[in-house]
């Protein structure tokens, strides 16, 4: 398993922990607020994560396929990825 993979699971394992704290904290009925700032946490963790794998898909996925002339449907993909991502 390669770095980028590596840190992308550490990442969404924290993830995973700060959502079960949101759900503590909500039932709890913590403040609202604290619950929003540690969902922006959670998502931030989450676009990270993303990036990592993406990183990756990059340097090797893509880097595979343009030797193997098969980069159209590869860079196709990406930016269906980058259109999802700006229309958000």
């Amino acid at each position: 398993m390669n770095e980028e993979k590596k840190k992308a699971i550490q990442v969404l394992k924290t993830a995973r922990g700060q959502i079960d704290g949101i759900i503590k904290m909500i039932e709890e009925d913590r403040y609202c607020m604290d619950v929003t700032n540690q969902i922006f946490a959670s998502q931030a963790l989450l676009k990270r994560a993303n990036i990592l794998i993406l990183k990756q898909h990059l340097d090797y996925c893509v880097t595979q396929a343009c030797l193997n002339g098969g980069s159209e449907e590869k860079i196709n993909e990406i930016i269906s990825v980058l259109e999802r991502a700006i229309s958000k």
